[in-house]
Formats: structure tokens, C-alpha cells, sequence
């Protein structure tokens, strides 16, 4: 059980990396975007951006959830 939860613990911390890169590219490329143009609302680039942090957050909630179960865990 152990071992399983910390290939699940990897696999979602491999995943707030993921989401973290990709967030950040979203915002540099946003950036020159907003630079270039004058529009208004949230760009394409903008709303990635958003998603991409968005899902960091839940990769991290899970994250720290499974290293509750395995504190848990290891108490008993």
C-alpha cells in the first residue's frame, strides 16, 4: 500500500510540474500578446494560463492528501 502511494505521490507531483511549466509559458507568450494588441477581455493564451494554474492547485491538493493518508497511515 505504501509503495503504491508513493508512485501516486510521484505521479502527481510529476503532474504540478507539468501544469506549473506549461502555466508559465502560457503567461510569457500571454505577456507578449497583451504587449502587441489592444483588446480586451481574457486572450486564448490568458485562459490556458488560468487553466494550467488551476489544475497545479488541484495537483498539489491531491498531493498533499495522499501524503495525509500515508501519515495516516503510518501511525497505525
Amino acid at each position: 500500500m505504501t509503495y503504491f502511494l508513493i508512485v501516486v505521490l510521484l505521479v502527481l507531483m510529476g503532474g504540478v510540474i507539468y501544469s506549473l511549466v506549461r502555466g508559465i509559458a502560457a503567461f510569457l507568450q500571454s505577456t507578449r500578446e497583451d504587449l502587441e494588441s489592444d483588446r480586451t477581455g481574457p486572450s486564448a493564451m490568458q485562459l490556458r494560463q488560468n487553466k494550467m494554474m488551476f489544475n497545479r492547485i488541484l495537483f498539489q491538493a491531491a498531493a498533499v492528501a495522499v501524503v495525509a493518508v500515508m501519515l495516516f497511515a503510518a501511525k497505525g
